[in-house]
């Protein structure tokens, strides 16, 4: 394990993370640091590029701090992409107001790089960040899983059938394997550089894992997801890994049996009580209120709330959201369900 990566003392989160069940349940939000906040907002229009804010380290520190600062989460989320992962592969990236774009990859042949080295600011941001944070505060670094990262690839951006990325996956299994292990490949060592800049637990984000059949489930959601844990706890035992297989349904089940992952982040579709029932008891859970619930806030919000607390404290959980904060959100509803969770105390 390298010298800078800590070892969990008694951080809320981390603690959850190692299977406990505590007195007040610990909370952070997916895209916590974003649109919807003013001051993000404001650093965001001194920056032309995303890009370059991603990989600028003080102000990609200082955005990932500014939720923690204004709702004091349990954890702060290194400010990045997953799509970092293909621009150090080689491949052009660029984001324009509707999403990211990406030159389709169409052969894994064309990869010719895998600069990962180049994501280094990556690292120096998470390393300020940590002497920034309180002795309370995890810091989580993320990537997204081999086969999410893959449909942005091949798709070269966003999808809604996914023809082109399981078309290759279907006509050239052996081919998009091939991509699906470069692609982890460079995630471990991206993973391993947010790591040894600071980050205390990791979480691999498999947005489009809802998208596959079984089989398809079973070849490039498992599999890969199940070395990259491996890999990174044979080099960080004490690092805990976060698995979010969005839309995976009843596989949720197989994923935390077999995937090795520390905690499973559920999705809004999950019913509290299935993951209490057939998850928690193998995992940590994390999740899953409605982001919609959030940017409405009142009554709704808060009757949520409190259901999901009271399914799921008597077992390991931290709450989340089923999917990241939408950029309309009131940051007055984020303070609202800060002090509702402060009072959801055993």
């Amino acid at each position: 394990m390298s010298a800078t990566a800590r070892a969990p003392q008694g951080k809320p989160l981390l603690r959850a993370l190692r299977g406990e069940t505590l007195d007040r349940v610990p909370w952070w939000l997916m895209r916590q640091a974003g649109r919807y906040l003013p001051e993000y907002r404001a650093v965001r229009a001194k920056v032309g590029d995303f890009v370059t804010l991603c990989l600028t380290p003080d102000l990609a520190a200082e955005v990932t701090l500014q939720p923690v600062r204004r709702f004091c989460m349990d954890a702060a989320i290194l400010f990045s992409d997953i799509l970092l992962v293909p621009r150090a592969l080689g491949q052009r990236l660029s984001f324009e107001d509707n999403g990211p774009s990406l030159e389709p990859l169409s052969d894994v042949a064309l990869i010719k790089n895998n600069d990962v080295a180049m994501l280094s600011p990556v690292a120096e941001a998470a390393r300020r960040v940590s002497a920034g944070l309180s002795d309370e505060t995890a810091l989580i670094g993320f990537a997204g899983a081999p086969w999410t990262v893959a449909t942005y690839m091949v798709e070269g951006g966003t999808s809604r059938d996914f023809q082109r990325v399981k078309a290759f996956a279907y006509r050239d299994p052996v081919g998009f394997d091939a991509l699906i292990d470069r692609i982890a490949e460079a995630t471990i060592e991206f993973l391993a550089l947010q790591i040894e800049g600071g980050v205390e637990a990791v979480q691999l984000f498999d947005s489009w894992a809802g998208a596959l059949s079984p089989d398809g489930f079973e070849r490039w959601v498992i599999a890969p997801t199940k070395r990259l844990v491996a890999d990174l706890k044979a080099r960080f035992p004490h690092i805990p890994i976060i698995g979010f297989p969005r839309g995976a349904g009843l596989f949720y089940q197989y994923y935390a049996t077999e995937t090795g992952v520390a905690a499973v982040s559920i999705d809004t579709a999950m019913p509290p009580a299935f993951a209490r029932d057939r998850l928690q008891s193998r995992v940590a859970v994390q999740g899953n209120l409605d982001p919609v619930l959030l940017l409405v806030g009142g009554e709704e919000m808060q009757r949520a709330v409190r259901q999901m607390c009271s399914v799921l404290r008597d077992g390991p959980y931290i709450f989340n959201l089923g999917h990241g904060v939408l950029p309309e959100t009131p940051p007055e509803h984020v303070a609202e369900l800060a002090r509702l969770l402060t009072e959801q105390t055993r």
